[in-house]
Parts: structure tokens; sequence; C-alpha cells
């Protein structure tokens, strides 16, 4: 795949009647590693989403006006966690994502907020989170759990 940064993308705030379009990205998105992890449920993949999705903590990415990725920055005792970060396949590679976690750690650090995620056994996703200063706290035999102080 080529890198291409010079895609539009925006934040914008999610609404409650983003969710499908969100549960189905998810779906897509995970899908690879949840079968690698044999983990894949068709109706579970979205349900999960569904089932947490709070649009007053998530942001949805648009790229080139489409709705493009979402993720959820949720303040929780520790700070912050970040979760449901997708970003739809076809943009992968293009520097979108590194830029949309710049922009949430920014934000983050101007808090004084840890961040904290989980990410799938063996997603490429890990790299993209250790690159950005995120380390292993402890895993499981499905999730490896994160967490990132903040820079000042």
């Amino acid at each position: 795949m080529t890198t291409n940064t010079t895609a539009t993308w925006t934040l914008r705030p999610a609404l409650p009647e983003d969710i499908e379009a969100l549960a189905e990205l998810r779906a897509v998105v995970m899908r690879p590693d949840l079968e690698r992890l044999g983990r894949y449920d068709e109706h579970r993949v979205r349900q999960r989403l569904r089932d947490s999705y709070a649009p007053e903590h998530t942001s949805v990415v648009v790229v080139d006006g489409e709705l493009a990725g979402s993720v959820t920055l949720r303040p929780v005792d520790s700070g912050l966690h970040l979760e449901n970060f997708y970003l739809s396949p076809a943009l992968h590679g293009r520097g979108i994502g590194t830029a949309v976690l710049r922009s949430l750690l920014a934000r983050a650090d101007e808090e004084g907020a840890a961040v904290r995620l989980d990410v799938l056994q063996g997603s490429a996703a890990r790299a993209l989170y250790e690159r950005h200063g995120f380390t292993e706290e402890r895993q499981d035999p499905v999730d490896v759990f994160m967490v990132r102080t903040p820079v000042s």
C-alpha cells in the first residue's frame, strides 16, 4: 500500500444514529484478528459496540466527507480510556490513524491525564500505540492492556 497523507480528515462528535455504521465498521476492522484468535462471532462483534457506545465521549473520523472511523476517549478514575478506535481498512497505512491518535494524546497531555487501552493479542495496532509511548501493563490470553503517561 502506498503512503498518502493528503486525505482530509476531521473529527466530529458522534451522534446516537451513528451506532449501526460504527458497529458495522467494528465488525469489518476486527474480523481478521478475531478470526485469528478463534473468537469471531458475527453478532457479538457488533453487539459489544452497541452495548458500550457512548456518543458523548466518541468522535467520528470523517475522511473526504465520509464516515471512516471512530474513537472513544472515556474519562475514568485513572485518567482516560481509549477504546473503539477503528479506521476503515482502505485507509490503513496513510497516516490518518497516527494523526488522529496524536491529536487525542495532545489533548490528554494538556489535561495531564494518563491514557489506557487494550488491544487484541497480535494486533498490528499495538505497534502504533508503542510508537506513541504506550507500554504494556498486563495481558491475558486475548488482550494486551497498555498505558501512556502524560508528556509535559
